[in-house]
């Protein structure tokens, strides 16, 4: 669970998302912010980005996390992974850890895909273990019994595989690029 405490002379705190300045309750999620002397100085060459992820000296890292009443941290989610799915934030993080559960599903990944009255909606895309099988409709079902209704996927793909990098983390981008074609 947990990312532990900040290192020594290191600052956090959990911002609200979209204003990325109110903090957040203990237990809410928003974005982690840190500063400190071991925090990168900006990008190199990249002025525009490093104002994005650098304001009033603290860095925006991009992290959903949350906070506990001893001050331990936990990753929600990317913010760029967030889906924003009829006004709800739905992290996709949970939907996967939901997938990951059933003993049928050897790898999943979810991402946010057009929809034209939710704006977005999540969609799954799901690999089996070996030797077994699954419909889209038992998956969506799982799902629906274990997430509320505005986070189970309205569709799955199943596939043999996921692209990955060469250390081995499932390339969310290329499935975007797939489905913006």
């Amino acid at each position: 669970g947990s990312i532990g405490l900040p290192l020594p002379s290191t600052e956090s705190k959990i911002v609200d998302l979209e204003d990325g300045v109110t903090e957040m309750a203990v237990g809410e999620a928003g974005e982690l912010l840190i500063r400190g002397p071991q925090v990168m100085q900006g990008y190199y060459g990249m002025e525009e980005q490093t104002n994005l992820s650098l304001r009033d000296g603290w860095l925006y890292t991009g992290d959903i996390c949350t906070m506990d009443e001893e001050g331990y941290f936990y990753v929600v989610d990317r913010k760029k992974d967030m889906i924003i799915s009829g006004g709800f934030n739905v992290y996709p993080r949970e939907i996967e850890e939901v997938l990951f559960k059933h003993p049928k599903i050897k790898e999943a990944v979810v991402i946010g895909v057009p929809s034209s009255t939710r704006g977005e909606a999540p969609k799954a895309f799901v690999v089996l273990k070996d030797g077994e099988e699954l419909s889209r409709a038992e998956i969506i079902s799982y799902c629906r019994e274990k997430l509320a209704s505005y986070k189970a996927p309205k569709e799955i793909e199943i596939r043999e595989e996921l692209p990955k990098s060469a250390v081995g983390k499932v390339l969310r981008r290329f499935l975007r690029d797939d489905e913006s074609k």
